[in-house]
């Protein structure tokens, strides 16, 4: 079996991470992906995310009708800061057996050794560096395994659907039509 974890603070969910996760389906041949929603992310501490709740909400709305794509709470529900470690520990021992696929972004892929227990992890996961729009090759650091997405980049971050949120402006031809109403209705980002 081929599960892959991609997770993230989903600040909102967007049109790109959905891209992602259909390219890392069709390119991996995976039978199941878990969008894993941090509680805290260890690398974001000075940003104030939108309640777990709300981002939740915004997943579910996203992902609404996908089969093959599941939403895990396990981080949100262990609550303070989030590490892959423990999260991937966890799946390593749900599916026994199961090759783990754990996409990153190929932004982070340098930092890999910085991650906790990083030995570890390169252990149980290979990981799957999701290109950025003009960005350069992802060159995984020993001990990781690795290999790049090659379909579906976007430009388009949460960082710049809270910021567009805040100005007034448009969000739909970013995020889902449901997702931005939802955005909308919570107040979110303004």
């Amino acid at each position: 079996m081929k599960i892959g974890l991609f997770g993230g603070s989903f600040d909102p969910v967007h049109l790109g991470h959905l891209l992602v996760a259909q390219a890392a389906v069709e390119e991996l041949g995976l039978d199941r992906l878990f969008f894993i929603l941090a509680a805290r992310s260890p690398f974001k501490s000075e940003t104030n995310p939108a309640s777990p709740a709300h981002r939740l909400q915004l997943l579910r709305l996203a992902l609404a009708g996908w089969t093959n794509c599941e939403i895990d709470e396990e981080e949100v529900q262990r609550g303070g800061v989030s590490y892959t470690i423990d999260t991937v520990r966890g799946y390593a021992k749900r599916f026994p057996g199961a090759q783990l696929f754990y996409l990153i972004g190929a932004d982070n892929v340098a930092k890999l050794n910085e991650w906790r227990d990083a030995a570890e992890l390169a252990r149980l996961a290979e990981f799957v560096a999701i290109p950025r729009p003009g960005g350069g090759t992802a060159n995984f650091p020993a001990p990781f395994r690795g290999r790049a997405l090659r379909g579906f980049p976007l430009g388009v971050s949460s960082s710049q659907i809270r910021a567009r949120m805040k100005e007034g402006l448009p969000v739909e031809p970013l995020v889902p039509a449901q997702v931005a109403e939802a955005i909308r209705a919570a107040k979110l980002y303004v």
